[in-house]
């Protein structure tokens, strides 16, 4: 994995890896207005990418608010956008909670684990 970055402010760590050519970005920890940057950065394509495929590796995220929601949102458009994708892996029941809530579930598909999210 590369790319680990802490965030001081609000305990969010991000890394990233490339499993079978899509590229996954693991977030832990808590994503909140004080880490949304953080993520964005993260979970946004690209440019270099032809056709963006992420998976947003949720398993160790322990908190997410509507920051979290909205940096989800952007990354899908922009992948959409690019004729790619993105998927979400490992959600905890809390986030998953979040993620029904507001119906990012019916958005971007959401898998229980990486392994699933990377096949479809």
């Amino acid at each position: 994995m590369t790319g680990a970055q802490p965030d001081q402010r609000g305990q969010l760590t991000v890394s990233e890896s490339v499993l079978d050519g899509v590229r996954v970005v693991a977030l832990r920890g808590e994503l909140d207005h004080t880490t949304r940057d953080l993520a964005r950065q993260a979970l946004n394509p690209p440019a270099t990418e032809a056709i963006p495929r992420t998976v947003a590796d949720l398993t160790r995220l322990t908190f997410m608010d509507s920051a979290g929601i909205n940096a989800l949102i952007a990354a899908h458009r922009a992948a959409t956008d690019a004729q790619g994708w993105l998927r979400v892996a490992g959600a905890q029941p809390t986030v998953q909670r979040v993620l029904e809530l507001v119906g990012i579930d019916a958005l971007i598909p959401c898998r229980p684990t990486v392994r699933e999210a990377l096949e479809g």
